[in-house]
């Protein structure tokens, strides 16, 4: 039975009163925020008076937002930890609503700001030097002006912006609340309802049939509702073409990858490097057929498990094995994990109202805490290194930079934490003695090398596709949506359409589709991720510098820019190229385990 909360011995939770060391004392925190975005409205209209108007408007903004941080993160931890719990639903609830108002208050910023010319903005730093240590801050907002409209007419967009949504909100109703999926058995032979939830369980079971009644319900379903999902995200792709078209941009990728000063080069590099590796990818899928012993391998038979052996370690292993393979990174960032482990920034066990998953958080002046749900497992090990990763990466930032640059974009988050990953992978193979054991650990790898850069960068090609598809004037049906998707499939695949008939639905059940150009992200992060591990683990103490560095930038310069002086150049094929080939290095390994095996 799944314990309470209060079931739980105190070691294994987060210490959120390093936070809040009360309930009253957040609330007598909610009350002075709230107070003090009242009188902050007294700040609209004067932005651009003087240099030091604005030094005083940005301080105050970002003073208050610093604030707002750290009361959503105890009200939200509070929640999570007990989703049951009323007290706690209401101060997240109310902390959203601080957020809300502080949006309303400062809507006047950017607005304002943008009115100020080159010139006047030059003497106002002359006026006020202060203003330096915003000059990254403003040199990104000072970029939008082609992009920002008329104050009417981005009134307009604002009021017209839930309409606008409406496409992807409608496929969140459909998809996680009306749809229903039908009974199928279970390994134990019991009927279950199939669910999002349990659907990746039940396909990555040993047994082929339990899987294929699996996939084959749940895309039956999708193809019943197959125009509706057409239509859902034809209207969201509509509005991003819109939205690009209507802020002056040549396209919606090239709006998407500006938010984070991507240029479309990194895009463009990363499905062209993909391709020119796909059979890489078909010579893991033919030894996938060989060691499952199947003549005819279909695309329910991706997810399961090669390997014969459970891999399992207890909690307290995993932060043992954790600190050992990560002592690489040096004494400094080791003394960092250690902190974390040993300081309850972790909330480790799952209880009664928990929420489910795992997650990296904290603000500027918190801990960076940990949320796992644990179970004894190698899966759970590397998710246990991989939120660490997230948590060092803002530990570095937030001690080595001021507020304003003191997060990261969504570009660079995923580099630190897979780093992680594939350091352990190293320390992993090069300790382990059994074949067994060796096998899992490389199966582990390369599934999650298919299932991100492989996988995810499919998802890009289709993305992009869907919405020059529209900017052309085609008609995104269900048809044409099948017959682009089961196409792409094939080629990544190598696995013919007409014996995976069922395929062709995937793309109306991936929400990421509805994100605007975000998936291709994951595939680069973990490219680069795996170049950096390599550099780490095989090169100089320059290199290990250099990541740290990284993890210290923040949003302090473009995430281009902190990358290349990481060592890593993600306008250019060679980061991919070099992650490909730990891809084909492990590959080779585990097809000679497999020969090795059969003898």
């Amino acid at each position: 039975m799944v314990k309470n909360r209060n079931e739980i011995d105190e070691k294994y939770t987060w210490d959120l009163s390093t936070v809040f060391a009360t309930d009253e004392a957040w609330e007598a925190e909610l009350a002075e925020i709230m107070t003090a975005l009242d009188e902050a409205k007294a700040f609209e209209g004067t932005l651009s008076e003087s240099g030091q108007a604005l030094l005083a408007v940005t301080d105050a903004q970002l003073a208050l937002m610093r604030r707002i941080e750290k009361l959503y993160v105890y009200a939200s931890m509070k929640n999570d930890q007990d989703t049951r719990e009323a007290k706690y639903q209401e101060f997240q609830a109310k902390a959203t609503s601080a957020y809300a108002k502080f949006s309303q208050v400062f809507a006047f910023f950017e607005p304002e700001l943008l009115e100020i010319s080159d010139e006047t903005y030059a003497q106002f730093v002359k006026a006020a030097p202060g203003l330096e240590a915003y000059a990254h801050y403003f040199e990104k907002l000072f970029q939008n002006r082609p992009h920002v409209l008329s104050k009417s007419e981005e009134a307009i967009l604002a009021a017209a912006s839930e309409v606008l949504s409406a496409g992807s909100e409608t496929f969140s109703i459909l998809n996680n609340a009306d749809l229903e999926f039908p009974n199928v058995k279970n390994e134990k032979g019991e009927e279950v309802q199939l669910s999002h939830g349990n659907y990746i369980t039940i396909v990555e079971s040993k047994d082929r049939e339990v899987r294929k009644g699996a996939y084959e319900a749940m895309y039956a379903t999708y193809k019943q509702f197959q125009h509706v999902f057409a239509k859902t995200l034809q209207t969201t792709v509509k509005t991003h073409n819109l939205n690009a078209t209507l802020r002056h941009y040549a396209s919606a990728r090239e709006a998407a990858l500006a938010r984070n000063f991507v240029p479309e080069a990194v895009y463009d590099t990363l499905v062209s490097a993909v391709n020119k590796h796909l059979p890489l990818l078909h010579r893991y899928i033919k030894l996938r057929k060989e060691v499952l012993g199947l003549d005819d391998l279909k695309m329910y038979d991706m997810y399961t498990s090669l390997a014969e052996t459970d891999v399992a370690y207890t909690y307290e292993e995993a932060l043992v094995k954790s600190e050992e393979a990560l002592a690489i990174l040096g004494e400094d960032y080791l003394n960092r994990v250690k902190t974390a482990f040993k300081n309850r920034w972790i909330d480790v066990h799952e209880n009664a109202g928990k929420r489910s998953g795992a997650y990296s958080g904290g603000s500027y002046d918190t801990n960076a805490f940990m949320l796992l749900n644990w179970q004894d497992t190698l899966n759970n090990l590397y998710t246990l290194v991989h939120e660490t990763g997230h948590s060092m990466h803002s530990s570095y930032t937030r001690e080595n930079q001021p507020y304003v640059y003191g997060d990261y974009s969504i570009f660079l988050a995923e580099i630190a934490s897979t780093t992680n990953e594939n350091i352990l992978t190293e320390h992993l193979l090069n300790e382990v003695e059994d074949d067994a054991t060796r096998f899992a650990i490389l199966n582990n790898y390369l599934d999650g090398f298919r299932g991100t850069i492989f996988r995810q960068t499919q998802f890009a090609e289709f993305e992009q596709a869907i919405h020059l598809a529209d900017q052309k004037g085609e008609v995104l049906t269900s048809e044409y949506l099948n017959s682009l998707y089961a196409d792409l499939n094939e080629k990544y695949y190598g696995l013919a359409k007409e014996d995976n008939p069922q395929i062709q639905y995937e793309w109306a059940r991936i929400p990421h589709f509805y994100y605007d150009f975000y998936v291709f992200q994951y595939s680069t992060g973990f490219a680069a991720a795996t170049a950096l591990a390599e550099k780490i683990v095989n090169g100089t103490q320059e290199d290990k510098d250099k990541y740290i560095s990284y993890l210290s930038a923040g949003s302090s310069d473009y995430p281009i820019n902190v990358m290349q002086k990481a060592g890593v150049d993600m306008t250019k094929e060679d980061y991919l190229n070099d992650a490909f080939k730990v891809f084909e290095r492990r590959l080779d390994e585990l097809e000679a385990l497999v020969s090795k095996l059969k003898e």
